[in-house]
């Protein structure tokens, strides 16, 4: 009796840790949306040598400049022509929308991130070592869907170097709601119309992982070796694996988010070791949140969902 009180003090310890450092963690992320819409509308040159908020404000205003083309009954794919101020003016209320800044920040996060595991990994942001098997599958569901994810994937990284972010590449709830923002002042726009007849939300980039992940069955596992299959996989079938929001996945990547990266490592079915091996590649400096081993996949998926709830 005496040994199982102790157990379970060590284990409320343990998760008494965790929650500290998932709060600290999560205060920064909550911090990151509103510092982004503050920074967006100021007008000091100086912040935009910031890589992620230049790719965040370059993002928008490709959005802006698609959804005017459209207004103005142009095919949104060509971003030239129209008016300048109506553009810059449809970006600043587009800069209000918190749903959106928090997408692009996930992007831009999830291609810088992917940049340093080139430099340090020389792991390819396009065609990752697991992506170029899946293509040679002998499945023909598998092998479709890998091919169609490589050439969204290096659409992606194309567009993130010209900091564009074409509109049907959005999530299925902010293209609906963008559009229908712009049909409110053009309800009679056929390129509106057009656009969203068109959408799929399953032949996005992300919605292509999404599909690939789940195609692989339980060979999925194999996509959560980071420097095996590629950031953009690796992010997908994570969040698959721990029942989070894929822009959950991507940030816990980020510097300064170990513990929510091992907690949802842990509730994706990994071991202790694994989830380190994984840890390395993105933090190699931090430290590995104390009796990770001790806490069940079921134990770290309620922490990393109650952290991320906040």
């Amino acid at each position: 009796m005496g040994e199982e009180t102790m157990d379970l003090a060590a284990d409320h310890a343990v998760e008494a840790i965790l929650r500290d450092e998932l709060a600290r963690e999560a205060r920064a992320l909550a911090a990151v949306v509103p510092v982004l819409r503050h920074l967006l509308s100021a007008d000091a040159d100086a912040l935009v040598s910031d890589a992620v908020l230049a790719r965040v404000r370059g993002m928008i205003l490709d959005i802006a400049a698609q959804l005017d083309a459209a207004l103005a009954g142009r095919d949104p794919a060509v971003r030239e022509g129209g008016d300048p101020a109506a553009r810059e003016a449809l970006a600043g209320r587009l800069m209000g929308d918190e749903a959106l800044l928090a997408h692009c920040h996930a992007l831009a996060a999830e291609s810088l991130i992917a940049g340093r595991l080139q430099q340090r990994q020389a792991l390819d942001p396009v065609l990752s070592p697991l992506l170029q098997e899946l293509i040679a599958s002998p499945d023909p569901e598998v092998a479709g869907l890998a091919m169609s994810a490589l050439a969204a994937q290096s659409r992606f990284v194309q567009g993130q170097r010209r900091m564009e972010l074409p509109l049907w590449e959005l999530p299925a709830e902010l293209f609906h709601a963008l559009v229908a923002h712009a049909q409110a002042s053009a309800p009679d726009s056929g390129a509106l119309v057009r656009l969203q007849a068109g959408y799929d939300e399953a032949a996005t980039r992300i919605g292509l992982l999404a599909r690939l992940v789940a195609a692989m069955r339980r060979g999925a596992v194999a996509a959560l070796a980071l420097d095996h299959a590629g950031l953009a996989l690796f992010a997908s079938a994570l969040a698959a694996a721990a029942r989070t929001a894929r822009e959950a996945a991507v940030l816990a990547c980020h510097e300064g988010q170990a513990a929510r990266l091992a907690l949802l490592l842990r509730a994706a079915g990994l071991g202790s070791e694994a989830a380190e091996r994984q840890r390395l590649l993105l933090a190699p400096g931090a430290p590995l949140p104390p009796g990770l081993a001790a806490l069940s996949p079921e134990q770290a998926a309620a922490l990393a969902g109650a952290a991320t709830a906040r």
